[in-house]
């Protein structure tokens, strides 16, 4: 029986997907230790430490189904260590020659730092494939409506007219600048670690830096510089990155949840028959999906912040975080995992209401462009009192539910320079998008080869 939604046969969708599950699952941790056991026995056959015929034996047998688990856990529990009865599990299924040269030369640490950063290989090309998939999902709405103006809001009010392919575009770039960092950051994360007790290498002699980087080399990671046992900021880099990635899909979420409010109802995050948003209320459409999202990027957002914590070590080696960087690493990868599939989901189903955006677009009057008269007004009067003047008359447009070209009209500061003509064409607003469909090209050329 699962204990948390993220193994829940009901909620582990929401919570996750399958794949990054699958990249963290126990018997995957353990692979992959067995995977750096393998690579270690033959760094060090190559450099003619151990036997060539006894590397071999553990590589061809580094299978999970060699582990006891049954004897791993009842050795667990008696010698409170998580890596020993691995190690005599795992050689008592080799030869008792090839089984003495078992983690030949390393610390506990260096396997399982190296193992947990080979399943934040994997996760990281799941991450990157999902940051690519929100992109293009992100590129073919900014294309589709590039020219569609809406009212552009700050402080949660109108401000003016911007189009919906801008705002999409926006989310787009973010997602861009994401893939850059992933890639740029993942040689200061993606590294090896073998470097024995205190990080010296002093139980592989003069060999020991000539093992450390086959190691790497075998592992397909990069090779530290220096023993990173005390050095967490690899990881408190990822943990970062993941959590700005949840930022934006967070938001992303969040502005739809906003614009699919009944009194502005532009944005939809997709509705089928059978969905239902209230057990009491049958008439709801409710943006749950995003509610969703949401929920599960705070859960990541949270979690992060243990990466940069871990970063406070003692001495040289320090056990206290170990549990740390097992729960909260993968945590952090599966709930952006199951955040970024839903999104995807809510992306290619996205409803958009035109009629509701071109109502809300006139709700205010001809006030959406008061900065475009002020703008005109001002060459004549200066913008300091063009904006005094174009303010009075939409104060009053506001208070007396009034159009802002009815009471311009009577305004004569306004109407001595500028006719009737002039103003009802820059009253409107599908005139005042400014470079909006030009920053969506501009977006959209960037990011061509993911549409």
């Amino acid at each position: 029986m699962a204990s948390s939604p993220i193994d829940s046969a009901l909620f582990k969708d929401q919570y996750g997907t399958q794949k990054m599950r699958d990249v963290f699952a126990e018997t995957t941790q353990i692979q992959k230790w067995l995977d750096a056991w393998s690579a270690l026995a033959q760094a060090e056959a190559a450099e003619g430490v151990i036997p060539q015929a006894a590397a071999q034996e553990i590589k061809d047998n580094a299978i999970y189904k060699n582990i006891n688990m049954d004897d791993v856990r009842e050795g667990f529990r008696r010698t409170s260590h998580p890596l020993m009865p691995q190690i005599k599990s795992f050689s008592q299924s080799l030869s008792p020659e090839a089984g003495g040269y078992v983690h030949w030369g390393a610390t506990t640490q260096d396997i399982t730092d190296t193992g947990l950063v080979l399943q934040l290989k994997d996760a990281q090309v799941i991450i990157v494939q999902q940051v690519q998939e929100l992109l293009s999902d992100c590129l073919r709405q900014a294309k589709k409506y590039r020219t569609l103006v809406m009212a552009g809001r700050t402080h949660a009010q109108h401000a003016v007219p911007i189009t919906l392919g801008y705002k999409i575009a926006i989310w787009a770039n973010e997602f861009g600048r994401h893939l850059d960092r992933l890639e740029q950051a993942k040689s200061r994360y993606l590294v090896g670690e073998l470097a024995g007790a205190a990080g010296t290498l002093a139980s592989l002699g003069d060999k020991g830096l000539a093992v450390q980087n086959r190691f790497c080399h075998l592992l397909g990671l990069e090779t530290p510089t220096i023993t990173w046992h005390v050095s967490r900021d690899g990881f408190a880099e990822f943990s970062d990155i993941l959590s700005m990635i949840a930022g934006t899909v967070a938001k992303i979420a969040n502005e739809i949840i906003n614009l699919q409010r009944t009194e502005i109802e532009e944005v939809e995050e997709g509705f089928t028959m059978g969905k239902i948003g209230s057990s009491t209320m049958p008439q709801k459409r409710n943006p749950m999906i995003c509610e969703n999202i949401v929920a599960t990027t705070r859960l990541v957002q949270a979690s992060a912040p243990l990466g940069t914590a871990a970063m406070v070590q003692e001495h040289e080696r320090d056990m206290t975080f170990w549990q740390t960087d097992w729960a909260y690493l993968p945590q952090i990868c599966i709930n952006l995992s199951g955040a970024m599939q839903m999104l995807h989901t809510v992306l290619t189903q996205m409803i958009v209401h035109e009629d509701n955006i071109k109502r809300n677009l006139a709700k205010t009057k001809g006030m959406i462009v008061s900065e475009r008269v002020m703008l005109e007004l001002g060459r004549y009067l200066g913008r300091q009192t063009a904006h005094e003047v174009i303010y009075e008359n939409c104060m009053k447009a506001f208070d007396q539910d009034q159009p802002l070209l009815d009471l311009l009209l009577q305004d004569s500061r306004v109407t001595d320079d500028v006719d009737e003509a002039t103003l009802r064409d820059i009253l409107d607003p599908e005139k005042y998008s400014g470079s909006c469909a030009q920053m969506v090209d501009r977006v959209v050329a960037k990011y061509q080869s993911y549409l």
